[in-house]
């Protein structure tokens, strides 16, 4: 009888500990020194969040930047349903894949000067992957500036500005958050429109 008064307030102890204190203990540290990552790391645009700065976004119109494509189930970019496509290399179906994603790219952006990147062409494992790299966005930036009629360069100069460097060089390469780029590319077009008008 002993044992098993002795295993409930052990139980009891833990989970009042490990379940609930230190839940909320790491919850309110979050919010005090990280506060816009702990509430979503959300993105507004004129005061309505438009999405978050860790999940990838399905994006097809041709006035925006696409980001990698996402195999997770039901729907692209669904955080329900987080993986990748686990597709092996000697897989036919692989293969299938990767030449209908490169014909749709080379529809897409016909002024593209360069090799599609393997970004634009893979999912990431977890099939939410937010970031391009400077590569993919250039690839696309003829696209963009001809679809907004907006010089090349402010596109790349764009692309330029939002490129996010890896916390040290070994630990990866330049990144450029997709929604965070098409976010500000609304907010150049409504500027070059202002002064226009």
């Amino acid at each position: 009888m002993n044992m098993i008064r002795s295993s409930i307030i052990m139980l009891l102890i833990l989970t009042l500990f490990t379940g609930i204190a230190y839940p909320l203990m790491v919850t309110g540290l979050a919010h005090v020194f990280f506060p816009w990552q702990a509430n979503g790391s959300l993105l507004t645009q004129d005061e309505r969040v438009v999405g978050s700065a860790l999940v990838g976004q399905n994006v097809s119109n041709v006035r925006y930047f696409h980001g990698r494509p996402s195999s997770t189930i039901d729907s692209p970019y669904n955080a329900l349903a987080s993986g990748g496509s686990n597709l092996a290399v000697s897989n036919p179906l692989l293969q299938q894949v990767m030449t209908e994603r490169s014909e749709q790219l080379r529809a897409e952006n016909p002024d593209a000067s360069r090799a599609i990147p393997v970004d634009l062409l893979t999912t990431s494992a977890s099939g939410l992957d937010p970031n391009i790299s400077v590569d993919a966005a250039l690839y696309q930036a003829p696209r963009i500036a001809k679809s907004r009629q907006i010089p090349l360069d402010a596109v790349k100069s764009l692309i330029e500005t939002h490129t996010e460097q890896a916390l040290l060089p070994f630990l990866g390469e330049p990144v450029i958050n997709v929604l965070k780029l098409n976010l500000a590319l609304d907010e150049y077009q409504q500027q070059i429109n202002s002064q226009t008008h």
